[in-house]
């Protein structure tokens, strides 16, 4: 999920039920939001250019971690394959992953980059406030190695 924006729609906790962790790639907006989550389930994020210190201090600006022998890189502003935002291209290839997470652009992207060998997500943006029409989310699975069972879900 990306780019709350201070909102948690509240089927998020329906379609997030059965899943083992819950990555928020930036544009938290408060505390409580993250509070909520971390209380559902296990909780990885990133801070994203709107949020505040409050944020700032619980979460790095980049997250790097591996899920079942996968890699995954997790920065806010981070662009997408053929067009990465500055110095994320280079941190990409200094340490390589294979699932590459981004939000910011509220603009839902599953890219697979074969020239740095990734598959690169954004999962859209799920708050309120923003120029999106519909919210999003992604829902996926990681098993030995393999990032399947990939589901876009449209929030009402």
């Amino acid at each position: 999920m990306s780019d709350t924006h201070n909102y948690l729609h509240p089927q998020v906790f329906k379609y997030f039920e059965d899943v083992d962790e819950i990555w928020h790639a930036g544009d938290i907006g408060n505390a409580g939001l993250a509070d909520q989550l971390e209380a559902f389930k296990p909780f990885r994020a990133v801070y994203g250019n709107i949020d505040g210190a409050d944020i700032r201090i619980r979460y790095p600006e980049v997250l790097r971690f591996t899920v079942e022998d996968v890699p995954v890189l997790m920065i806010h502003i981070g662009g997408y394959p053929g067009k990465y935002a500055p110095g994320v291209k280079a941190m990409i290839q200094q340490q390589p992953p294979k699932l590459f997470i981004s939000g910011h652009s509220h603009i839902l992207k599953v890219i697979p980059d074969p020239a740095l060998h990734l598959l690169h997500m954004n999962p859209g943006a799920c708050g309120q406030q923003g120029w999106h029409k519909v919210k999003t989310l992604l829902r996926f699975r990681i098993d030995a190695g393999n990032i399947q069972e990939l589901e876009v879900i449209e929030l009402p």
